[in-house]
């Protein structure tokens, strides 16, 4: 993630007694990692299970235990205030009910009630047992909580627990929250990652492609305010995800969603197969040299023209930046050309290409992500 993501940004961290609190110091970090100050403060429940030093350290904040003659949930949270962000997380059932029902009795609270009152943006993060989660009544409040413009990061159900989101989801979800969200309302679809051919019972043909460049885009999308859908072979955790293993499966599935809704970008950033073996059945003895026969497919990208209002296509090779021109005298919007020693890394090089000429950009793949996009809302929405 890009370490100035937040930069100029003050959010206050606010942990009640969920056992997921022991989690948020890595959480303080990873804030500030991203150029965040995080002001901590803790309820006395979640003082019993995290001592405030620790927030402290981690924060190089004071922790907020107690309300004091500074009255602090004004000086951050009130309508003159600092901070740009209130992130409850952990959030007890607790205190989800008494946030919903504007019950001011401990630090937390008392943030709550007035940065609701600001209409300043807040997020919740609730983690407890999976029995509580599902309480009618506590699904009623985390409801009314959202009509009311906060935000819910819903749990992972794991182990009979409603497990706290990763301290990924729940800064990414900061950043969306902070970006002035420039994609709002935006449908973005992206393929992302290497498909996977099967051979044989046991064997498939596949490329190098880790799908970084996709999770990149995806998240990069996300935190601009698009609704996103990525469809690849893994799982992120943002977004809808729709796994495929094959490219035939992989051109279903955005042939659907294309079907389904009005896509206002499309990017085919996976290493979608040109091929597809004929597949035999059982698995091919070992031992001696064998012929596959090899049938090309459909490109997925030559059927998405005119479907989509951006469409942005990767085309890798030694060649590939004089294949962008045919793909844009297609439709095609604008084209990442890159070659294979980009597969698998964290950081690539890639020109891209439009009709308003042609840029190098080298980098982390955040980096990248983030300049493609920039290019899309500069020229092309």
């Amino acid at each position: 993630m890009n370490p100035d993501r937040l930069s100029g940004k003050t959010i206050v961290l606010a942990v009640t007694g969920s056992i997921a609190a022991v989690e948020t110091v890595k959480l303080a970090h990873e804030l500030r990692r991203q150029g965040a100050v995080v002001q901590p403060v803790m309820s006395q429940a979640a003082c019993g299970i995290i001592h405030p030093d620790a927030l402290t350290y981690a924060c190089g904040r004071e922790t907020i235990i107690r309300i004091s003659g500074f009255v602090e949930h004004v000086q951050y949270c009130g309508d003159d205030g600092i901070a740009d962000l209130l992130l409850i997380a952990p959030c007890t059932a607790n205190t989800i009910a008494k946030i919903a029902n504007a019950i001011d009795d401990t630090p937390v609270t008392t943030f709550a009630t007035t940065a609701i009152g600001r209409g300043m943006p807040v997020i919740l993060v609730p983690a407890m047992h999976h029995a509580m989660f599902r309480h009618n009544l506590l699904m009623s409040h985390l409801n009314s909580l959202s009509l009311i413009g906060i935000t819910v990061i819903n749990p992972h159900i794991e182990e009979g627990k409603a497990k706290i989101a990763s301290n990924e989801e729940i800064v990414l979800w900061c950043g969306r929250l902070l970006s002035g969200m420039p994609l709002k309302g935006k449908n973005v679809v992206i393929t992302s990652g290497r498909c996977e051919e099967p051979v044989d019972d046991v064997r498939i043909l596949t490329t190098r492609s880790s799908g970084k460049m996709g999770k990149e885009l995806a998240c990069e999308a996300f935190r601009l305010g698009a609704e996103v859908t990525i469809i690849h072979k893994d799982v992120i955790c943002i977004g809808e995800n729709i796994r495929v293993t094959t490219a035939t499966s992989m051109n279903q599935a955005v042939r659907e969603i294309f079907s389904e809704k009005k896509v206002d970008i499309y990017i085919s950033s996976a290493a979608i197969s040109d091929f597809a073996p004929e597949i035999v059945t059982g698995k091919i003895p070992s031992g001696k040299p064998v012929s596959i026969r090899l049938n090309p497919l459909p490109k997925i990208l030559d059927g998405a023209v005119g479907k989509a209002s951006v469409i942005i296509g990767f085309k890798l090779g030694s060649d590939s930046i004089q294949k962008a021109g045919a793909l844009l005298c297609k439709g095609v919007t604008m084209v990442a050309s890159n070659t294979a020693e980009n597969l698998g890394t964290e950081s690539g090089n890639y020109i891209l290409t439009d009709q308003f000429g042609s840029l190098k950009i080298s980098g982390h793949k955040y980096e990248i992500a983030e300049r493609i996009f920039d290019r899309i809302l500069k020229y092309h929405l």
